[in-house]
């Protein structure tokens, strides 16, 4: 805890120190970001006067960029690569819980918590750290939430007890917010024409993150031991925080409130903005179908077609094929097929279970079809509703984000909950049923929402 207070004063300056009204240049490497401090002006305003105003000096006039000429092209993989390798330490832990367990003498029922510790803590970072991100500076922000992770991975490389290990298990997940941050900011820089394409890019990052971790995480520890893992991530993190001091860009928000405020505001936003409402609802329901499916499917791989922890894990490299929907679906939503695409996403998701009805015809292949569609139409999905949501109010992007991905996280917690049960009760076959029911739902949904108007 004394780690996270320490890591955390170098985020405190920001909220105290506001500058008068003005504007000065920051610079930031490898870019260089305008930081106005006109009051009551909005945003979009405030940003014409800038592209307007004359500089008093050559030097301003060297360093003021718009958000359209602030995004490199060597930066969206970058970012990729940093969701990528953060959102990565949620799942680490889940396929060697079976080793940490005995290793430090954690008994079943706590050994249950590690996973559910881990997602509580990141749920927790949502609400509380990434609405941050509208009024801190976003690069300090990110450094704060990784140094704290840095830590906590180390913790948990060295733990000896079961209560240090859960400790240490909630705050991995808390400080691993750190990918929502980034997505933001990455709108905030990309020009409107293609907010969506850079997005896109970005989470395909993100969920090559997700699906790749566990199979890493089982093949070093089969090779090195389980603690190997947790070392070797944070050894990851010390390296991304490095990337960040050198190449993230610094963003200081217009936005001004206290932090109280900050967080009052959400329920507002959330009542203010049905499209916020609305993809918050499909990407919920998609990502309980995602997370029902991932949660069943070793199941099923194991008690019917005899599959070993490793082929499970190769198993999972197929969903890895459905990050190439997150640029897809970016670029259809820059070209103005938001609505078109959603549409298709909600209705392939419940298409794809359709070859895992069929189980003894179509085998194990069919799991994997509908494995790698499913994750095509959910990743799609998500890019699409950031696309929206981002273009609601520039000065909320970080609460806007922080709403959303509550809702979705809210969902895959639902549908990975039910697994067992709906497997234990019914077999694949209510998986399959229930896993089309959510999307089904969703279009439902966004039918209504259609007819209108």
């Amino acid at each position: 805890m004394a780690a996270l207070c320490s890591a955390f004063a170098l985020i405190r300056l920001p909220m105290r120190r506001r500058i008068a009204a003005g504007t000065r240049p920051v610079k930031a490497n490898p870019i260089y970001i305008l930081q106005a401090r006109t009051p009551n002006v909005p945003a979009a305003s405030l940003l014409t006067q800038e592209h307007r105003a004359p500089m008093p000096s050559p030097q301003r006039a060297a360093v003021a960029e718009s958000p359209a000429t602030a995004m490199p092209k060597g930066m969206i993989p970058l970012f990729a690569f940093c969701c990528g390798a953060i959102v990565a330490n949620l799942y680490y832990a889940q396929p060697v819980i079976s080793l940490i367990a005995p290793d430090i003498g954690m008994s079943p029922f706590l050994a249950s918590l590690i996973v559910s510790l881990t997602q509580i803590g990141y749920a927790l970072g949502l609400f509380f750290l990434v609405p941050l991100g509208d009024i801190l500076e976003n690069r300090r922000l990110m450094m704060a939430t990784v140094a704290v992770c840095i830590l906590s991975l180390a913790g948990a490389a060295l733990a000896t007890s079961s209560n240090a290990f859960l400790l240490l298990s909630l705050l991995i997940g808390f400080s691993s917010v750190a990918v929502q941050i980034i997505v933001p900011l990455a709108a905030h820089l990309a020009p409107a024409a293609s907010r969506g394409r850079v997005v896109g890019g970005i989470m395909s990052g993100l969920l090559l993150g997700i699906l790749l971790a566990r199979p890493l995480s089982s093949f070093i520890a089969g090779h090195f031991g389980w603690r190997a893992v947790f070392a070797l991530a944070a050894a990851m993190m010390a390296g991304i925080l490095a990337v960040f001091a050198v190449k993230m860009p610094v963003r200081q928000p217009q936005h001004q409130a206290g932090y109280g405020a900050l967080l009052r505001s959400l329920g507002a936003l959330m009542l203010r903005f049905g499209v916020l409402r609305q993809r918050a609802l499909y990407q919920a329901c998609m990502f309980a179908s995602f997370s029902l499916f991932w949660t069943a499917a070793p199941l099923e791989l194991t008690r019917t077609y005899g599959f070993t922890q490793g082929q499970i894990a190769l198993f999972c490299l197929a969903g890895a094929v459905g990050a190439i929907a997150a640029p897809i679906g970016g670029r259809l939503a820059d070209a103005g097929h938001a609505h078109a695409a959603t549409r298709w996403a909600l209705a392939g998701a419940a298409f794809s279970y359709v070859p895992a009805m069929f189980g003894n015809a179509w085998g194990f292949v069919g799991l994997a079809l509908t494995g790698i569609l499913l994750d095509f139409c959910v990743q799609m999905n998500m890019v699409l509703g950031q696309r929206d949501i981002y273009a609601l109010d520039a000065a909320s992007r970080g609460r806007l984000n922080a709403l959303y991905m509550t809702s979705i996280f809210v969902g895959g917690a639902a549908g990975s909950s039910m697994a067992s049960s709906l497997y234990g009760h019914g077999g694949w076959m209510w998986i399959a049923l229930v896993g089309a029911g959510f999307p089904l739902l969703a279009l439902v949904r966004r039918q209504a929402v259609a007819s209108r108007g």
